[in-house]
């Protein structure tokens, strides 16, 4: 039998992430040859992945980063079947690694079928399969532009958000920070309330409508009291009239005119799992 050497395993390991028994087993199989010991690994990871391709992978790490210029963001989901797994170091650390590439890409396919290292990210995460024995899947995208973006990943990475804004003044870093941890806490359903589907608020002018019959409030005061509590609404569920978390008496929009009346988000994406 061909005696594997300790040097050989782990530059095995190394290479591709797999354990020490699977890597000395795979050389084994080949003779040392290093080439056909990767191949032999990727295969094993495509066989699992067929096994268990109706999974559910519902757990994993969400990463948001930002390019160097501060002008593009992404935030990259790669999911798998068990928290055990998501909180495993090396999940974490390929999760990090698929962001950093992920920031020339504006599109999920597109990024699949990029290069990483040899092979493509779709392939990547097939022989990740076969190391961590559970499905691998890359579960979210987004992408965002603007002339700055801001970026935040909550601790323990299961909230990730990103945050665009119409100019980049001195000072800017702070003012992203801040409202990219905004979005984290407070899950806002839009930007502003234009962004707001006319249903959505139709419907809860209707509910508030009739909470205020059921108080005995005449027919001719509804409309205008509906829309007193629609501000409400407003003020609790768009991110530019919440309080700042920072400084309840403030809103995000007078935080923001504070900093520079010139300033407007132009977008913002957040995702939790």
């Amino acid at each position: 039998m061909y005696q594997v050497t300790a040097d050989q395993v782990n530059k095995l390991r190394k290479k591709t992430g797999s354990g020490i028994m699977d890597c000395k087993k795979a050389l084994t199989e080949v003779q040392g040859d290093f080439d056909k010991a990767i191949d032999l690994l990727r295969k094993k990871g495509q066989k699992i992945a067929m096994n268990r391709s109706d999974r559910e992978a519902n757990e994993g790490a969400l990463v948001a980063k930002v390019n160097t210029a501060g002008t593009k963001g992404v935030i990259v989901g790669l999911n798998c079947e068990t928290d055990f797994v998501a909180k495993n170091d090396n999940f974490t650390k390929l999760a990090h690694e698929l962001a950093e590439k992920a920031l020339i890409y504006k599109d999920k396919e597109e990024f699949l079928e990029a290069p990483i290292g040899a092979i493509t990210v779709k392939e990547k995460l097939i022989e990740q399969t076969g190391v961590v024995g559970e499905k691998l899947d890359l579960g979210t995208f987004e992408f965002l532009e603007s002339p700055f973006v801001a970026s935040y990943t909550h601790h323990g990475n299961k909230i990730a958000t990103l945050i665009g804004f119409s100019i980049a003044p001195e000072g800017v870093d702070q003012v992203g920070k801040d409202l990219a941890m905004q979005v984290a806490a407070m899950n806002p359903m839009a930007l502003t309330e234009e962004d707001l589907s006319v249903d959505l608020i139709e419907k809860e002018k209707e509910i508030a409508k009739e909470q205020l019959r059921k108080e005995g409030k005449p027919e001719n005061m509804l409309e205008n009291i509906a829309q007193g509590k629609l501000k409400k609404f407003y003020s609790e569920n768009t991110l530019i009239h919440q309080s700042f978390i920072k400084d309840q008496k403030l809103s995000v929009a007078t935080y923001l005119k504070n900093f520079d009346t010139s300033i407007r988000i132009t977008a913002y994406r957040r995702v939790a799992l």
